[in-house]
């Protein structure tokens, strides 16, 4: 049994590769001053979940296989009648990634599901939040090589947050863009 610890392919890329360009092209005077991608939070809302407890079952063990880490029930903070919805009901399941699994499943995004969107030009340059956070949403569970189409009952979007400790969002973007991101190429940086 070696000892030889286990490392993601894009964590490899990231301390090899990234952190030196990305210190270059922003004049950081320590390495320590590098955005990192912190964590990674999946997010999905179950469409007729206040009718049917079983959707939201099926959710979770659909993002439990997605991830690669168990999901949980996102329950409902409070009580609005018109939707006959209670304080306290699931409606949904996230789950949040790190270090390693974190990696693997950016890996897995990247380089498997991303490219299996129909008519896929690249996810949208738009949303990040202003403190170097971005929030991509996907429509459809399917384009995961986890998911057995067969077995899935209903499709399900989800939205996928990539924090970053990036100060700004234009590093953020480097970082997320070195990192393998393909992000559609907008006509002012055509431009340039």
């Amino acid at each position: 049994m070696s000892n030889t610890k286990y490392t993601p392919r894009f964590a490899k890329r990231f301390q090899d590769d990234i952190v030196p360009a990305l210190v270059k092209k922003f004049n950081y005077t320590s390495v320590m001053q590098v955005p990192r991608l912190k964590k990674i939070c999946l997010n999905q809302g179950v469409n007729g979940a206040t009718s049917d407890k079983k959707l939201v079952d099926i959710a979770v063990n659909e993002m439990t296989a997605i991830a690669g880490q168990k999901a949980v029930a996102s329950r409902a903070r409070m009580a609005i009648s018109n939707f006959k919805l209670r304080e306290g009901m699931p409606i949904g399941c996230r789950v949040t990634l790190r270090n390693e699994r974190m990696f693997e499943f950016l890996d897995r995004l990247v380089s498997v599901s991303l490219p299996r969107v129909r008519d896929f030009k690249g996810i949208n340059p738009k949303g990040f939040d202003g403190r170097g956070n971005y929030t991509m949403g996907i429509k459809e569970q399917i384009i995961f090589p986890e998911m057995e189409i067969d077995k899935v009952t209903n499709i399900n979007g989800m939205d996928i947050t990539f924090v970053t400790s990036a100060q700004t969002d234009e590093e953020a973007y480097a970082l997320l863009e070195a990192l393998g991101m393909p992000f559609k190429k907008d006509i002012k940086s055509e431009t340039k």
